[in-house]
């Protein structure tokens, strides 16, 4: 691992070569690549001509009469939901990779988003009255949980490859889903319990979106903390010398993680493999510096949820297809390639 003269400033870090399976990281002395530029101008625009498609697509003819009414009380608010959960799930991935040192881990591979359902699930039983915000915050509590626990369980045992994370955390999750599905079918709330992971933006109206203006907030966390999060993912030691905490660093990262995971899945459901497509695409072309790469992880984030969205609404009309089906099909191939790839490289 290599620091500049100027250990104090955080930024100035470089990361070091990636284990095995992961992508490059830049080399030493590489000048950190800029945040603005025109090439995500012109990102910009080809995501707001999605965002514009997504206002006008639907069923009902918003030109005609009560459009307006219509138009604002769905179809801008399922616009909103769009930019918000693709943007903080896509950023929540790529937070995720950079603590864990591990290309291949995001909520979707550690077992947060059933986590989340489970302290939805126990919100549920115990206050069957609970406003969404209560609901939320028992999401979130027992998202911060299994992800502590999953990040706990990464520190105090020695694996021999990164392929074995995910795995590992989607052995956790399978298991945390099963307790989740039982204490659904004992109280009879099967339907309930599939309708919060069926991740889709059809329920989306007005009144029932504004909680996810919560994750806007931890969008602008994430970029704060951006420097700090990319010197924690150098290993305990280099943050140590540089001067953080790594502790209270992981703590940060993990309660935004588990606050974007729980809100996301109480208000949308659960959009799976997200945050490994992303953060994977963009570090490919743009390398790893966390800060300057946030602006297209989000970017890209948003369009790829967009996408989707608008292939399920009109594939076959005039019913939908939920996000989470499409994400997880087009999620699902880039991770098994990803998996092969870093195979091949061992």
């Amino acid at each position: 691992m290599t620091v500049t003269d100027r250990p104090a400033d955080v930024s100035a870090v470089q990361p070091a070569a990636d284990p095995p399976g992961e992508a490059a990281a830049p080399a030493p002395g590489r000048t950190r690549p800029r945040l603005w530029d025109w090439r995500l101008l012109l990102g910009t625009l080809v995501v707001a001509a999605l965002l514009a498609a997504s206002l006008l697509v639907g069923q009902f003819d918003v030109l005609g009469d009560g459009g307006w009414e219509m138009f604002t009380i769905t179809r801008i608010p399922r616009t909103i939901a769009l930019v918000l959960a693709g943007a903080a799930m896509a950023m929540s991935g790529l937070v995720m990779q950079l603590l864990t040192q591990n290309r291949f881990v995001e909520p979707t591979t550690t077992g947060t988003i059933e986590w989340a359902g489970l302290g939805l699930m126990a919100m549920l039983i115990v206050f069957p009255q609970a406003p969404m915000l209560a609901r939320m915050g028992g999401a979130i509590v027992a998202a911060f949980i299994g992800t502590g626990i999953f990040f706990l369980f990464l520190r105090r045992v020695m694996l021999t490859s990164s392929l074995i994370v995910p795995i590992i955390g989607i052995m956790l999750g399978a298991v945390v889903g099963a307790v989740s599905s039982y204490i659904a079918l004992a109280n009879d709330a099967l339907q309930t319990l599939g309708i919060w992971f069926a991740g889709s933006f059809t329920p989306v109206i007005k009144g029932q979106y504004e909680p996810l203006w919560i994750v806007a907030a931890v969008a602008v966390a994430v970029f704060i903390a951006a420097d700090r999060f990319t010197v924690a993912g150098l290993g305990q030691d280099v943050a140590t010398n540089v001067g953080l905490n790594y502790n209270r660093i992981i703590l940060l990262g993990t309660g935004l993680v588990a606050v974007a995971t729980g809100v996301v899945t109480v208000v949308v459901g659960a959009l799976p493999f997200l945050g490994l497509i992303v953060p994977n695409v963009v570090s490919l072309v743009r390398g790893d510096d966390l800060r300057s790469n946030l602006p297209w992880v989000a970017l890209l984030g948003i369009g790829i949820v967009t996408v989707c969205d608008l292939i399920g609404r009109t594939i076959i009309a005039p019913f939908e297809i939920p996000v989470s089906l499409i994400l997880g099909v087009v999620g699902s191939i880039v991770f098994v390639t990803m998996l092969v790839r870093s195979r091949r490289r061992v």
